[in-house]
């Protein structure tokens, strides 16, 4: 006979019944009447073809097939309760679990290393791994490929079977290389769309938002250098004379390593919010709610470019007062 036949409750019925030695307290113990836990043990006589329990003065006393079947029966329902209805408390400090995470580099490059660092004190077995971006991130979710989806969202953008969680919210700012014609004087639109231009542009496509709204004045720009990268953008904005408009916290970030200098935009460009975003068959998942409140601690606690900014400036006047 195979297990599929088997009604498992009779196990249930049979462990009450071992440990009560007596059908009626069994009864009571599972909540049944007397006649169906008689009826249950007459199917369990039945299936095993064995009394199971016979009758003595004192009660009932299981049989030799009975006495050897009791261990495995009592640690199989404690098993399938454990596994039902009570899972293992869940504690970063023990669980070995591998994330995979498709932010862009930009992102990466904030939120990763400060992430890795908290892990290593709260998690120090939990790995993350930012596989090779996908052509479709939410089939990549809904699969398994990936954990959770990084990117910029619209405020409310919900989708069936998807959560999102927003992060940040984020503007773009121009840069230049310090000491750009561009940064001297006030930037008009006419002198910043007449600059050759740098563009990020992730999925391979051409113009962007900032494109958008010069078409609404009706001024087109030459973008010189097209790349997927928000990091190699910027290093070639610091070695030529092209332009860009960058995230503020990501040119606030390489602001000093690279030599750069920021300025306000000319033009009214959108901001936008980064969020995450996951498969709702991972949403119950203590693993995995715990990695995306760690992201949602790391992500509130980045700095904002204003308090870059302010730090800098500081430090600079430190320095001159120095000298």
């Amino acid at each position: 006979m195979h297990i599929s036949a088997v009604d498992l409750n009779l196990a249930v019925v049979l462990r009450a019944l071992l440990d009560e030695r007596s059908v009626s307290r069994a009864a009571r113990q599972l909540g049944l009447s007397q006649s169906a836990t008689s009826h249950a043990l007459s199917r369990l006589r039945a299936l095993v073809q064995d009394p199971l329990f016979v009758r003595t003065r004192t009660g009932l006393i299981p049989t030799a097939r009975a006495e050897a079947m009791a261990d495995a029966v009592r640690s199989s329902v404690a098993t399938l309760e454990t596994t039902l209805f009570a899972p293992p408390p869940f504690d970063p400090m023990t669980v070995e679990r591998t994330f995979r995470l498709r932010p862009s580099d930009y992102v990466e490059y904030l939120l990763v290393p400060r992430l890795l660092e908290r892990l290593a004190k709260v998690a120090p077995k939990v790995d993350v791994s930012a596989p090779p971006a996908v052509t479709e991130p939410t089939l990549a979710l809904e699969d398994g490929q990936l954990d959770l989806l990084i990117q910029p969202t619209r405020s409310g953008e919900q989708t069936d079977g998807f959560h999102m969680e927003e992060l940040w919210d984020e503007r773009l700012v121009g840069v230049a290389r310090r000491g750009h014609p561009l940064t001297r004087g006030r930037v008009t639109l006419e002198r910043f769309a007449s600059a050759s231009h740098a563009l990020v542009s992730p999925r391979g496509q051409p113009g962007g938002i900032v494109d958008d709204v010069l078409k609404q004045h009706g001024i087109p720009r030459r973008i010189a250098f097209t790349t997927p990268s928000f990091l190699v953008a910027p290093q070639v904005v610091a070695m030529t004379d092209l332009v860009m408009m960058l995230p503020a916290r990501i040119a606030a970030a390489l602001e000093a390593q690279l030599r750069l200098a920021t300025f306000e935009p000319p033009l009214e460009v959108p901001s936008f919010r980064m969020a995450m975003f996951w498969h709702d068959r991972h949403d119950s998942d203590p693993a995995h709610a715990f990695i995306r409140r760690e992201i949602a601690q790391v992500a509130a606690a980045l700095p904002t470019p204003a308090s870059l900014t302010h730090r800098r400036t500081r430090r600079r006047r430190m320095d001159e007062a120095r000298s």
